[in-house]
């Protein structure tokens, strides 16, 4: 083998080294930048991706223009009885601390329910919960891509009565940040304060 040849062969492979090193430092860069925030918790990984949907103003919309600041991402429903009108009370409680400390977090609730989440119904359930909120719905075929993208499960429950069922869902808040993307998961357990306070965390660290 020549010497030029050679050469050439060897600086292909460092290339190829250099960019998966710098690949690698990319991915792992926001890990060890937030680990002091969430506790050695999830943060980047296979969760959130593009989306189209449609707002609670009836706008279409994708990801980078709803996530284009730090937010609080909710999969629900709006005819939940239980368990969602108490997590979007509670992330609009944590962004409510959070602006007092003159940090904006955008609240997002995004519906496993199209069907019965028009945008007239997004709009009640936005304005009764937080001013800087956005609902989201789309078609089933939009909601269930975006739904993937984030590893949500949800099932509507059988009923006799197609105006009146219940949906069975997971329920975690996403926290979000701008071409960072996901940072960590939030349970139905942990304070507004407590969530303020990982936020406030995440995003002095960023």
């Amino acid at each position: 083998m020549s010497v030029t040849k050679f050469t050439s062969i060897a600086g292909a492979a460092l290339i190829v080294v250099l960019g998966g090193t710098f690949l690698i430092t990319q991915v792992m860069a926001p890990a060890k930048r937030f680990q002091a925030c969430v506790g050695g918790g999830v943060v980047g990984g296979a969760i959130g991706g593009p989306f189209a949907l449609v707002d609670h103003l009836g706008q279409n919309v994708s990801d980078v223009e709803v996530l284009d600041q730090p937010a609080l991402v909710y999969f629900g429903y709006t005819f939940c009885p239980d368990v969602c009108p108490m997590d979007v009370a509670r992330n609009s409680a944590a962004v409510e601390i959070l602006a007092e400390s003159g940090l904006q977090v955008k609240p997002v609730f995004i519906t496993i329910d199209p069907e019965r989440d028009t945008i007239d119904y997004l709009a009640a359930f936005v304005a009764n919960n937080h001013p800087n909120m956005v609902g989201l719905t789309g078609t089933a075929e939009q909601v269930a891509k975006a739904a993937r993208s984030y590893k949500v499960y949800y099932r509507k429950q059988p009923s006799d009565d197609p105006d009146y069922y219940l949906m069975d869902h997971s329920n975690f808040t996403y926290l979000m940040m701008p071409e960072i993307g996901f940072v960590n998961f939030l349970r139905s357990d942990i304070s507004p304060q407590k969530i303020a306070d990982l936020v406030a965390c995440v995003i002095k660290a960023a």
